[in-house]
């Protein structure tokens, strides 16, 4: 799910912020990659929480959907209900049956519940995709957490990698080259994991 233009604003605020931080604490090259952590962990946050309002929305809609149907096979008169509105596609089928019926005389009742079955068969599909795309969502914790299990083992040996990355121009070089290779791997697995979606 895109993010919008004001979660863009959050973004880089989130970035701009932490990017401060870091050149206050560790210089340019601790700023560039806090900015680009915070900015990569605020977008996903942001789009998981999108991905979250749209699925209520829709469970909203199919369940208002399934309130008329057994409204109308109880033969009680059709109640405007703005649960459909929780889902685009759905409120746009829904109206499409109504005039249908109005125009024919088709059963409504019969229709929409065809609506319904297709939408949880979606659903069900969808949530299958997810499933076999879990392998995808591990990779890209993992590809999140490595470099602190990099600078981990630098530690545990004895070293200073941290003061090697952001104060030398080899460890700057290669901490911005290692930030690209995340960025890069992290677009690739959301798009392997979001693929099925």
């Amino acid at each position: 799910m895109p993010v919008t233009s004001l979660g863009r604003r959050g973004v880089l605020g989130t970035a701009g912020l932490v990017a401060l931080v870091g050149l206050l604490l560790g210089g340019p090259v601790a700023a560039l990659i806090g900015a680009v952590y915070a900015g990569l962990g605020t977008a996903e946050w942001m789009r998981r929480a999108g991905r979250k309002q749209i699925a209520a929305g829709r469970a909203a809609a199919l369940d208002g959907l399934s309130g008329l149907v057994a409204d109308l096979r109880a033969g009680l008169p059709p109640a405007p209900t703005g649960s459909l509105d929780g889902d685009g596609r759905i409120s746009r089928l829904t109206g499409a049956v109504w005039r249908l019926a109005e125009r024919t005389g088709a059963p409504a009742a019969d229709l929409l519940e065809r609506i319904e079955t297709d939408a949880r068969a979606a659903d069900r599909a969808a949530a299958s995709a997810s499933a076999q795309a879990a392998g995808a969502q591990v990779t890209a914790v993992l590809l999140a957490a490595l470099p602190l299990g990099g600078i981990g083992l630098g530690y545990s040996i004895g070293a200073d990698p941290v003061h090697t990355l952001l104060r030398t121009p080899l460890g700057a070089g290669c901490a911005i080259a290692a930030v690209l290779l995340q960025c890069g791997g992290l677009q690739w697995s959301r798009r392997l994991v979001e693929g099925p979606r």
